[in-house]
């Protein structure tokens, strides 16, 4: 019976074999890899992963699309889980000794800010991650301080991993085709990130990008003084989007002692 996508869920499913193919070799999956793929749909990468996998982890929300899966693999080799993505315990996917968990998914466009928030918090459980995601999304990801796509996201995520856009995947890889270009992202935790408080981090940055036609004082007025600014570095006559990752960090650390019990976010 033919699966119907669908909208509430964001279903966009890769139907292109060339594709899929470059994606698998982007990924390069090996034998012994404890891997997860989120939101699996019809399992287009699903069976050529499960090509080179002894097992793989999916996490599908749709449950047709779970009852599918279940009759379709053997339970040894794929072990669905039935589950919200946003809600579901990746850090309980068991992993070997030594080694550390792989992630890969096409996600839906209208939750894949906040499941990339909600995956960084397991980070340094994490090898890498492959996904699909709106192309613009990934731009922003990987923007440069100074680029006028520079903003929240790009500095939450490069606090915690190296980022690189792959390769462009145009709409009609998909069907139904989305009204916009997708690309391939990967996702590498630092080894050694930058100590800060997480919650003090996203209160800096999300004051800071929410005027960010306004200098740094003016945004961060009521959070630090100039001097402030100067002592952790920052030039407070500097716009947001031209301020790197490594000051944004030093005015979290700086805020964390002016404010040491507000609550993190």
């Amino acid at each position: 019976m033919k699966h119907i996508p669908r909208k509430r869920f964001g279903q966009n499913f890769l139907t292109d074999d060339g594709v899929l193919h470059d994606i698998i070799r982007a990924i390069d999956p090996q034998p012994d890899d404890a891997m997860v793929e989120i939101g699996p749909g019809l399992a287009a990468m699903t069976r050529l992963l499960l090509e080179s996998l002894k097992q793989l982890h999916v996490v599908e929300l749709d449950r047709d699309l779970v009852a599918r899966l279940k009759k379709s693999f053997d339970p040894a080799h794929l072990v669905v889980h039935s589950a919200d993505a946003l809600q579901f315990d990746f850090a309980s996917i068991p992993v070997a000794t030594g080694k550390k968990l792989r992630v890969v998914g096409n996600l839906p466009y209208n939750i894949s800010s906040p499941l990339l928030f909600h995956l960084a918090q397991i980070a340094p459980q994490v090898q890498d991650q492959h996904f699909m995601l709106q192309k613009e999304v990934v731009e922003r990801m990987a923007a440069e301080p100074g680029s006028k796509t520079y903003g929240r996201l790009s500095v939450m995520l490069q606090w915690r991993y190296h980022i690189a856009l792959l390769f462009v995947v145009p709409p009609t890889a998909f069907d139904p085709p989305p009204q916009v270009d997708s690309a391939i992202v990967r996702m590498i935790p630092l080894s050694s990130p930058l100590a800060c408080d997480q919650g003090k981090l996203e209160q800096v940055v999300t004051k800071a990008f929410s005027q960010r036609r306004k200098v740094i004082r003016n945004c961060l007025a009521g959070m630090f003084t100039e001097n402030n600014l100067i002592d952790a570095g920052v030039d407070p006559q500097a716009r947001p989007e031209t301020i790197p990752v490594t000051q944004f960090v030093a005015l979290a650390n700086a805020w964390a002692c002016v404010a040491p019990d507000t609550v993190s976010p």
